[in-house]
């Protein structure tokens, strides 16, 4: 179905994604809080690792296959859907007094969360032909990099009126107001969903909300307590009589909507997506479980390396005598193919930005992580800037030559960062460094996405756009382990060459040492997204799709 007011619904399933991005930042300030809201004291923070690594493990695992479903059924319906299971998670965070739930809330929300970008960027594909794709790619690019400024503020700005809570409360009615205004401007529903999935899910949902919130007024009541008295000597309040009953009216009415969905499940090859999103799944856990600052892989890397690539290859296999695999053959050619090699880079050189240059300010400019914070602000500012400019100038110029000129910007800035050191951040000449790199990453963000476009068939503009996504999310997640991992070797090398190991500027001078060859390494990997850039076209095509 065509949307009578295609900017409209661009407009709000942009404000949708920027929302989902703002919730994988929001985190950062109410971490703490919410390690004390499920128990976990200030001293244990590697227990916390999964309520950021489990949101990332939903985002990128199930990507390919909610790519594949906005292939196959209606775009808006997607949405729809993507924007469900977002508030749904965000219901169960907000809920969660005990980890396992809290995790299992990120990880809900991750799902809904990561789908809304390819979805919208489908929509794009559908609504817009390529002639005029470039601004409204450049929008959604420009919304999600904003998504990171905005989160944190968002975040300060609840928690100086509420608690932690109150985030993902606001996140649910938000986004319920989303899925309203995504119907009122897509033309109406795509579809009448059935009732009765529809009306056990509420239940469920009404079940569920007394199990976790577990009003004092009835669980200290003698005659409507006793379904919230634990089964033996548990504490979890998903280990009740009402608790169970939630969990499996939650089953039975994933079950209705899965058998309702099944058709378009079998054609979307839940195999496959069951495969890749494995194998993408142990990727995440493996590098996004670790401590940056610290190792290169999680507590379980070693053991999940193995299986994601028995995975990959059991998926590889499967693609091969599939009749319609997950991702459809013949995709992966032309300019779609380059498309993810860039946006891998671009993973690569955002991540050593965001990450690193707080470090740094922490080791050179400030002890305050809030000040920190706000040095990675002259950065950040100017991606969705870079995003905007960059979608709107694919009117007259190549994919190729806007994203190459970004991402050799971005290469130039991270050549100087990795000459920074005591009192490089205290002068003016950072913060234009650090907008050029921001400029520059931006810049590539609406011609990697519109090369993809461009070369995938209509059919298949969701899987090429959640690929895309992917690839700079492997791109961020691998990427800053691996720079990581170049930096410990230098600091380790610079402390074994120090005649006094004891000696605090000595050993901060090796910290910065670690800082400048992730930059370094960031670099090149910019410089490798500038030469692939040139695959995508450096002069702009005329074409119709």
């Amino acid at each position: 179905m065509r949307s009578p007011a295609p900017r409209a619904l661009l407009a709000t399933a942009s404000v949708a994604v920027a929302l989902a991005a703002a919730d994988t930042y929001v985190v950062v300030l109410a971490l703490t809080d919410m390690m004390s809201g499920v128990g976990i004291g200030i001293d244990s923070l590697q227990r916390a690792t999964p309520i950021i690594s489990g949101f990332l493990l939903g985002y990128i695992a199930v990507l390919p296959l909610i790519g594949r479903l906005a292939d196959l059924t209606e775009r808006q319906r997607v949405l729809l859907g993507c924007l469900a299971i977002f508030v749904v998670g965000s219901a169960i965070t907000a809920l969660a007094v005990e980890l396992p739930v809290l995790v299992g809330g990120r990880v809900i929300q991750g799902i809904g969360g990561g789908g809304l970008v390819p979805a919208t960027l489908a929509i794009v594909g559908q609504l817009w032909d390529s002639d005029n794709r470039g601004t409204p790619l450049g929008v959604v690019g420009a919304v999600q990099e904003l998504g990171s400024v905005v989160g944190p503020v968002l975040g300060a700005a609840v928690l100086v009126v509420a608690d932690w809570r109150a985030i993902f409360w606001l996140n649910a009615l938000l986004g319920v107001l989303l899925a309203a205004a995504v119907v009122v401007v897509g033309g109406g529903m795509p579809a009448r969903p059935r009732a009765l999935p529809v009306a056990v899910s509420l239940v469920a949902g009404v079940v569920g909300w007394l199990a976790l919130a577990a009003p004092t007024s009835l669980v200290t009541s003698v005659s409507l307590g006793v379904p919230f008295v634990p089964f033996g000597s548990s504490t979890s309040r998903l280990a009740t009589p009402v608790g169970v009953t939630a969990l499996v009216l939650a089953v039975v009415a994933l079950m209705m909507w899965v058998h309702s969905a099944w058709p378009v499940l079998r054609r979307a090859d839940l195999l496959g997506a069951l495969l890749l999103g494995g194998s993408l799944g142990c990727i995440v856990l493996t590098f996004a479980a670790a401590d940056p600052e610290k190792e290169i892989v999680g507590p379980l890397g070693f053991a999940l390396l193995p299986a994601a690539a028995v995975l990959a290859g059991l998926y590889l296999l499967h693609h091969r005598r599939a009749d319609s695999p997950l991702v459809p053959r013949g995709l992966l050619v032309g300019r779609t193919r380059w498309s993810l090699l860039v946006s891998l880079c671009v993973g690569v050189a955002l991540v050593a930005v965001v990450v690193d240059v707080p470090l740094l300010a922490r080791l050179v400019h400030t002890e305050s992580e809030t000040v920190a914070a706000f040095v990675l602000v002259r950065f950040l500012v100017a991606v969705p800037v870079g995003a905007l400019v960059g979608g709107w100038s694919l009117r007259w110029l190549g994919d190729g030559l806007v994203s190459g000129t970004g991402l050799a910007l971005a290469t130039l800035g991270l050549v100087i960062m990795s000459t920074w050191g005591r009192g490089s951040l205290a002068e003016v000449s950072s913060t234009v460094v650090l907008a050029l790199v921001g400029l520059g990453i931006g810049l590539a963000l609406a011609p990697v996405n519109n090369a993809a476009l461009a070369d995938a068939p209509a059919e298949a503009h969701g899987t090429a756009s959640a690929l895309v996504v992917v690839a700079r999310m492997i791109g961020m997640v691998v990427g800053l382990a691996l720079l990581t991992a170049i930096g410990l070797h230098q600091y380790y090398s610079a402390v074994a060459a120090l005649p006094d190991q004891t000696d605090a500027q000595k050993l901060l001078d090796a910290a910065v040492v670690q800082v400048e060859w992730v930059f370094r390494g960031a670099a090149v990997a910019g410089a490798l997204g500038a030469v692939s850039s040139v695959t995508l076209g450096l002069t702009r095509r005329h074409r119709s799709s």
